[in-house]
């Protein structure tokens, strides 16, 4: 019988096939094959890189398998790929860094360079002049890459042991140096429109994060001190700035009033960082001071707003001080009812079984921000947008709970793209030529004093809360630095003089304005080296981090700062950290 096993053949060092017992015919030679010199069988072993070892393999039949062994030399002239001859290379180095065609971080340079070339060409051709220099659109871009070009150089510079230079401070100064070097500023024109209409904008931005940042359990759980660290001290200052600009700079009282609110408010683009940066090195945990001053300051910004809304209000009404006061209580009621109601409708508009619901929300939270700024001063109340925006975002958060967060990400890429226009526009809007030194040094003197009575009172503020004596003008220090709040409604009394043509109060917001930024620089970088400088000296560390007991939390030693009579005395007291 014969086997039906195949014979395992050895591959032969020649390319003469074995004998096959089937007559079937073999196939015909490749031309490939008749052009290869095989080497002998003697000469295998010299095998090197230049030779390519191929193995043929060919079944005739089912019982017999025939195998050939080629050695094809490598050619070095001929590319494997197109069969051609490589390019020359004339310099190895160069094509190393600069291949052809390029790719990696070249390639991404010279597509961005393509893109912002056919931006421009597509813009330039539908709007012609406003794209060239003199333009608005050409001053609007110029402005937005040298405040992002200023925030980043700003934020490079470390100081040991400090927290960083807030990058607002770079914006504000290249908005600023724009304005007033003499060559630059005829080329960089921007009408006063486009500039109030972009601040309002990014205005409805910064208003929507606030009320989305807000916390409906810590709003539950607020205790007296929160609540008197968060609105006791906007309140004095506000009132103490009033008195003293009525005084000092010849404001009328309403005036002085908005100039007091624009400088009530503190930063939480200064503050946050700063806590963050204490609380990560594990000062003032214990007594949960970072927490208290974070949470605070998103209602002292609230506070300040609504106050400053209310007194514009009244400020460009027109009648009796009762009509005016009156109408201010109905424009805050107004910005509450339509905020309330815009607040339910986007809770539940979109569903939530719609597709992109996360961009829907994002598009109508901004979209009823940007409207309701705007369009309370077409109504004629704009005391009411801001309230408005403030409630509207609070509820909508409130109903999409965990799905907050991603509707609070896109308004933060929003702010991204606003907050260098605004800190530049800000800053563009003072001219050297145009102050006034008696203006700028009666505006420094307010500004200081009303700083001394803030820091005075947040100490009163904070004596039966439970801190020591350090503790206690650490906080005092800490809730003095302005510069978000004060940049997004420092002009806005100036954009509405101006549009109603009023050259009295015209100079009465500018007055406002150029206090506000002489607030913003000079708090904003002393307020960071403050707390970064006082905040290891006079707060404490855990005294139990190693060992990583948890303290037993008592309500006596919350309110009275002490332990319990008859607890162990190795037993931390109760903060308000841990009573949250």
């Amino acid at each position: 019988m014969e086997d039906t096993k195949p014979k395992p053949v050895t591959p032969e060092l020649s390319p003469a096939p074995s004998p096959a017992p089937s007559p079937a015919p073999s196939p015909a030679p490749s031309p490939l094959l008749e052009r290869i010199a095989l080497p002998a069988a003697n000469h295998v072993e010299h095998l090197n890189v230049n030779q390519i070892q191929v193995v043929v393999r060919r079944c005739s039949t089912p019982n017999i398998t025939e195998e050939t062994t080629y050695f094809i030399p490598r050619n070095p002239v001929v590319d494997a790929g197109t069969n051609t001859d490589p390019p020359v290379v004339c310099c190895p180095l160069l094509r190393r860094f600069c291949p052809c065609p390029p790719r990696g971080l070249l390639a991404s340079l010279i597509t961005k360079v393509l893109l912002a070339a056919v931006l421009f060409g597509v813009v330039w051709s539908i709007t012609e002049d406003e794209c060239l220099p003199g333009g608005n659109l050409f001053g609007i871009t110029i402005l937005f890459i040298c405040a992002l070009l200023g925030g980043r150089l700003v934020a490079l510079i470390r100081l040991p042991k400090l927290p960083p230079f807030p990058p607002l401070l770079g914006m504000l100064l290249m908005g600023f140096l724009l304005r007033n070097i003499p060559v630059v500023t005829d080329g960089v024109k921007i009408d006063f429109r486009w500039s109030a209409s972009l601040r309002n904008i990014a205005l409805a931005v910064i208003l929507t994060r606030a009320g989305l940042g807000l916390d409906p359990t810590a709003l539950k759980k607020l205790k007296s001190v929160c609540l008197r660290v968060a609105c006791g001290p906007c309140l004095i200052e506000a009132c103490t700035t009033a008195l003293i600009s009525h005084f000092l700079l010849g404001l009328p009282w309403v005036w002085g009033f908005i100039l007091g609110f624009v400088l009530g408010a503190v930063s939480p683009a200064v503050v946050v960082p700063s806590m963050l940066l204490l609380q990560k090195d594990g000062y003032g945990i214990e007594q949960g001071i970072p927490t208290l001053l974070m949470a605070a300051g998103s209602f002292d910004d609230i506070l300040a707003i609504t106050g400053f809304t209310t007194c514009l209000g009244m400020a460009f009404a027109t009648g009796s001080t009762w009509y005016n006061l009156l109408r201010g209580v109905l424009e805050v009621a107004g910005g509450l009812v339509a905020g309330i109601v815009l607040g339910f409708l986007i809770q539940y508009f979109p569903s939530v079984d719609q597709k992109h619901l996360v961009m829907k929300r994002s598009f109508l939270v901004l979209g009823l921000s940007v409207f309701a700024v705007f369009g309370s001063g077409v109504a004629g109340f704009p005391g009411s947008g801001g309230l408005c925006t403030l409630v509207l975002a609070f509820l909508a958060g409130l109903g999409w709970g965990r799905e907050k967060a991603r509707v609070e990400e896109v308004v933060g890429w929003a702010w991204d793209v606003f907050q260098p226009l605004l800190f530049g526009l800000i800053g563009a809007e003072i001219q050297v030529s145009k102050l006034e030194g008696y203006t700028v040094g009666l505006g420094i003197a307010s500004l200081l004093i009303a700083l001394l009575v803030r820091v005075l009172f947040t100490f009163v503020c904070v004596l039966c809360a439970g801190f020591n004596m350090k503790e206690k003008v650490f906080i005092a220090l800490a809730w003095m630095p302005k510069a978000t709040v004060q940049a997004a409604i420092g002009s806005t009394a100036l954009d509405m003089a101006r549009s109603r043509g009023d050259k009295v109060s015209e100079n009465y917001g500018m007055d406002v304005l150029t206090v506000a930024v002489l607030a913003i620089l000079l708090t904003a970088p002393v307020g960071a080296l403050i707390i970064g400088l006082a905040g290891p000296r006079l707060l404490q560390q855990p005294k139990n981090s190693a060992s990583g007991e948890r303290v037993k939390p008592t309500l006596s030693a919350f309110f009275l700062g002490t332990a319990a009579a008859g607890e162990d005395d190795n037993e931390s007291p109760i903060t308000y950290e841990s009573t949250l």
